[in-house]
């Protein structure tokens, strides 16, 4: 049984709200919030709103001014030990007299991990780490994985029909899911980093993989394009191509890549698998990018190919309450898959409904 009480959990629940503040702008830093509470009463709270800018901590101490003396800290990631484009945050609670420390999680950033508790017990401040540990893994996921994995979160999000269809047999798939599920994709889109797609479905539907719901604030920051293109098929007319923001596509044969060039694309030759890009060398690269969340808006081919090598964090699946029939596309091609024994296994996170459609969160087992 816990004994963390009542009030130090109510403190770090408002310390994940503020962080949550930061989930269109923060990257690719963490999403932080910090709370300080002298006498059961909350004194300063500050998230992190940017990188470069200052980070949760600086922003709660400056609203609490000398009541941070013997306060308490909620924070929900381990305080920073080292300057980087800001100064250390343990250092500005030791110097505050900051009393005692909770926080969520230790940072697992090579240049934090453990140093910065280690400064604030060494100056006699207090430190519990731990408290909803679960709950700020889950809103720093991609931070997580990125620092730990080397490689984004991968989130594939898919819009089907009841009977989990996508598209017509011809193709044609929009709209399958009402506007305000769209609208809900917008917002996965402003959290992510990067948004990955193949060229089959820029050939089919020329997608613009950009936010345009303009009361996300963003901060004019729009997630990088990405475009798996073994043979560099990728139109020059491609929507995208013409955008705000950067398209990179990864390619196998990429001795076509000057005029993509010259249109505006990055062009990245990545190792192949099976005659494919090798999607695993990408997640690297985009790690190796600073991306911590990756969306995926992919066809059948893209999507079951991540399904089949594990590749997926998370499903969003959007189901229309509407049957498509039988000339249509599935969610996914899985070719390896003969048996019944080679289905995967889903634990089911949230279920809620998004206008008239649902919208089904999932986590692969096993």
């Amino acid at each position: 049984m816990s004994d963390y009480s009542a009030s130090d959990r109510a403190h770090m629940a408002r310390a994940l709200c503020l962080a949550e503040r930061g989930v269109h702008t923060a990257y690719p830093n963490p999403m932080v919030g910090c709370v300080l509470v002298r006498d059961d009463e909350i004194v300063g709270e500050g998230f992190h709103k940017a990188a470069g800018e200052a980070h949760a901590e600086a922003h709660a101490l400056a609203a609490a001014g000398d009541k941070a003396r013997g306060a308490t800290a909620y924070v929900t990631l381990e305080p920073c030990a080292h300057h980087g484009k800001t100064p250390p945050c343990a250092d500005a609670l030791i110097e505050a007299g900051v009393a005692d420390v909770f926080a969520a999680l230790e940072d697992p950033y090579p240049e934090v991990a453990g140093r910065g508790f280690a400064a604030l017990e060494k100056a006699g401040i207090g430190v519990r780490v731990g408290l909803m540990r679960a709950a700020a893994e889950e809103l720093m996921s991609g931070f997580l994985s990125r620092v730990t994995r080397g490689r984004p979160f991968v989130r594939l999000k898919i819009a089907a029909s009841l009977d989990g269809r996508i598209a017509m047999a011809n193709g044609e798939s929009q709209w399958i899911t009402g506007p305000e599920a769209r609208a809900d994709v917008q917002r996965l889109r402003a959290r992510s980093g990067a948004i990955m797609t193949g060229v089959g479905t820029v050939l089919a539907d020329d997608p613009s993989l950009t936010v345009r719901d303009a009361s996300l604030d963003t901060g004019g920051r729009q997630p990088l394009r990405v475009v798996l293109d073994k043979g560099l098929r990728m139109p020059l007319s491609a929507e995208m191509l013409g955008l705000p923001g950067n398209t990179l596509i990864y390619c196998i044969d990429d001795s076509g890549r000057q005029p993509l060039i010259d249109a505006g694309a990055e062009i990245v030759k990545v190792a192949e698998k099976d005659g494919m890009v090798h999607i695993a060398a990408v997640l690297d690269d985009l790690g190796a990018r600073a991306i911590n969340d990756l969306l995926v808006e992919a066809g059948p081919a893209l999507a079951g190919s991540l399904i089949e090598t594990k590749l997926v964090d998370e499903l969003v699946i959007y189901q229309a309450p509407h049957i498509m029939g039988s000339e249509t596309m599935g969610m996914f091609q899985t070719p390896s898959w003969c048996e019944l024994a080679d289905r995967q296994a889903l634990e089911i996170t949230d279920v809620r409904s998004i206008g008239a459609d649902t919208r089904i969160t999932a986590r692969l087992t096993g």
